[in-house]
């Protein structure tokens, strides 16, 4: 690759550094497969920022000019590698339970697949633009249908993953179960898996005689939807609760906060602050169960008590479906990791 940068035009570098790399594209002296520098390396060779390259090569990935391989460089795209899969998946956002997943996800395919990476950030315009750009252009296409849970949110999701081929589609975390056909699933019941795992522990939530406080913090998707399930089990047991939508200003011994947080946040350090301030001691005076478990819960508050999916099965399950060839929906195994704090 041969790139020059004129200083003295007015065009932005990273402009001028597209232009190029398209006309060497269109003009075959970049082939489809060929590895391109680093972002550190053309920086350097140019004598620019590693920002102004980023800036450069983020723009030809959006125009599907250029592919990004997880752990192994940038290409020119067009090429396929025999008897190696294309994988795409497009995941809701960045955050320690997609990077535990994902990297079950490679670790179980080991060096049979080239995975790209793309975030729709909940935004279905998004997942639309990945499609019309990317479609037909993968093997297998894994997605976490995670967006708002308003009817027309839902059924413009559907209609956009119904695009996918059965025999390329697999969505994890999240069952859109309007899409019809024998495609794979591995996914977590937001409405029912938190009955099953508090049924377990029960009669200690029954000892303390105390009182659920179910804090839904704003910015878990799922919320209120958990929530139903949180209930169904206080009510079977006969167990007094109370919802909230910020963290509680007054605890009383005896209490059980289960915190419905989407990954671990400013949420549980408030609370841990508020019961405090009432002279009581979390994960004694005031039990704390939170959603989404990743391995730092272990030293969260001397040890976080979980409810959880098992994300790394989570991964595996998907990528054995690859391997296999056979589609499956399957109930990932959701628990309660006891700790401390209960």
């Amino acid at each position: 690759m041969n790139i020059r940068i004129d200083k003295l035009d007015n065009t932005p570098f990273y402009k001028q550094i597209c232009e190029q790399i398209r006309e060497q594209v269109r003009g075959g002296r970049l082939q489809p497969g060929q590895m391109l520098p680093s972002l550190n390396q053309l920086a350097i060779l140019l004598g620019i920022s590693r920002e102004t390259t980023k800036k450069a090569y983020n723009q030809l990935l959006r125009e599907s000019i250029l592919i990004s391989r997880q752990g192994k460089g940038v290409f020119v795209a067009g090429e396929r590698t025999p008897g190696r899969d294309e994988i795409l998946l497009i995941l809701d956002k960045q955050s320690v339970y997609n990077q535990i997943l994902v990297q079950a996800f490679q670790e179980t395919l080991g060096e049979g697949a080239h995975i790209t990476i793309l975030l729709h950030s909940q935004n279905p315009d998004v997942l639309e633009y990945y499609l019309d750009h990317h479609l037909d252009r993968y093997d297998h296409y894994v997605v976490s249908p995670h967006f708002p849970l308003d009817k027309r949110s839902q059924a413009r999701a559907a209609r956009l993953l119904r695009r996918i081929p059965n025999r390329k589609l697999i969505m994890v975390d999240n069952w859109l179960q309007e899409v019809p056909g024998n495609y794979g699933v591995v996914y977590q019941d937001f409405r029912h898996d938190a009955f099953q795992a508090l049924s377990g522990v029960k009669d200690e939530i029954i000892g303390t005689k105390g009182r659920l406080r179910v804090i839904v913090m704003p910015q878990s998707l799922y919320g209120t939807v958990i929530l139903e399930s949180v209930k169904e089990f206080a009510d079977a047991s006969g167990i007094g609760i109370s919802v909230h939508w910020s963290v509680p200003e007054q605890w009383e011994k005896g209490d059980i906060a289960i915190v419905l947080n989407s990954q671990l946040d400013s949420g549980l350090v408030a609370i841990d602050h508020s019961i405090r301030d009432c002279k009581l001691v979390p994960g004694k005076d005031v039990r704390i169960i939170s959603y989404n478990e990743f391995p730092l819960n272990e030293i969260v508050l001397g040890g976080l008590t979980t409810l959880s999916t098992d994300f790394p099965r989570m991964g595996e399950s998907a990528a054995r479906m690859i391997l296999s060839g056979e589609p499956e929906k399957i109930h990932n195994p959701f628990r309660i990791t006891r700790r401390k704090t209960f």
